[in-house]
């Protein structure tokens, strides 16, 4: 996901579509999903005839088409992003629920893949024994996949009678430890083209085991799933899995609030809309907070920001959210985004930034 939300979010072209919609991992629900879809396509051409002549907006029609019918809807999770334009035709699906939409601007909408890394909670857990080690990725209590091969790993390289039969304790480490190398190496492979954190299932002496070893250590929660888990079924490990997570999600969603509060009696805080615009070009704004489910359309002339009505946020001229646009801008400069609960923002109207010590 972050290797998609690189790739988009600096492209500007005439006509870049978004076509965002909620989906289903279980059948029957999912055999109605492609059907959800047309409709919204239907929505992108209407908006495209609009505004372009007949061949164009055909051509870019084709191409979201053409791209809807290569999606196998029997994979899907609880939403679909398209992005079409000239250059580019792919999709994304996402593990959280989305306000369904077909955007057609000189920007792609990655508001959504920005959500679903901050607001969700993706992770792997690596599940780990002496004799096996499985990998599994999942998204708050629900899992996404287990990774097939190299995975499972199983240790054949080695005789494990011999952690009976050894009286060499050294010995005994050694195998350990150069099989979990293996299985680090394994574990990082996957990371690179989706770099999760990763939560250990498995028995302390194991866990302290592998962090020894591990090359990237910090991609390492520092909590763990104290329990011999390998023949469990995927569901039910990520259903324990997920409370250990979410504790651990709490406690760093406190320091953060703590981080906001000192930011307001410092004054280093700006709730104004057109002030924190300025601030995020000039590269002065560390973080933007912003509550959960948040939306706003809104007009820019001459720098200036007015929030039109829902009702507008279809015409031409109109910026489908700015907190989108803020979002994406402020992450250009470096800075960072925390989606709060709805209502922690309340005195702030849902929006605020923390301002460059």
């Amino acid at each position: 996901m972050n290797a998609t939300l690189k790739e988009l979010k600096n492209i500007v072209s005439k006509n870049c579509i978004t076509i965002i919609a909620n989906t289903h991992r279980t059948k029957p629900d999912y055999l109605k999903d492609a059907l959800r879809l047309k409709k919204l396509i239907k929505e992108a051409e209407t908006k495209l005839l609009a505004n372009e002549s007949k061949k164009d907006a055909e051509k870019l029609i084709d191409r979201l088409n053409s791209l809807a019918n290569k999606i196998d809807h029997s994979h899907n999770l609880e939403s679909l992003i398209l992005f079409v334009n000239e250059d580019i035709a792919e999709y994304t699906r996402l593990p959280i629920a989305v306000e369904e939409r077909a955007v057609v601007g000189r920007t792609f909408v990655t508001r959504d893949l920005v959500r679903a890394m901050h607001q969700e909670t993706s992770y792997y857990v690596l599940v780990l024994s002496r004799e096996k080690v499985r990998l599994i990725e999942a998204t708050n209590d629900k899992v996404v996949a287990e990774v097939g091969a190299p995975f499972p790993v199983l240790n054949n390289q080695f005789d494990t009678t011999e952690w009976v039969d050894l009286s060499d304790m050294s010995r005994q480490r050694n195998l350990l430890t150069e099989f979990f190398n293996l299985v680090d190496k394994d574990v990082n492979k996957v990371r690179k083209n989706n770099p999760l954190p990763v939560l250990i299932c498995s028995v302390e002496e194991n866990y302290h085991a592998y962090l020894k070893i591990a090359d990237q250590r910090n991609s390492i929660l520092d909590i763990f799933l104290n329990k011999n888990r390998i023949e469990k079924k995927n569901h039910a490990i990520v259903s324990e899995a997920w409370k250990i997570v979410q504790e651990h999600i709490i406690k760093k969603n406190n320091a953060r609030k703590v981080e906001l509060k000192k930011a307001v009696s410092a004054n280093q805080f700006l709730s104004d809309t057109n002030e924190i615009w300025k601030a995020i070009a000039q590269g002065k704004i560390q973080t933007l907070f912003i509550e959960q489910g948040l939306f706003q359309p809104a007009v820019m002339k001459d720098g200036v920001i007015t929030y039109v009505s829902d009702s507008e946020r279809n015409n031409k001229e109109v910026i489908e959210d700015i907190y989108d646009e803020m979002i994406d801008r402020n992450m250009g400069f470096g800075g960072d985004v925390v989606f709060l609960p709805k209502g922690e923002l309340k005195k702030f109207n849902g929006f605020g930034a923390i301002t460059q010590h």
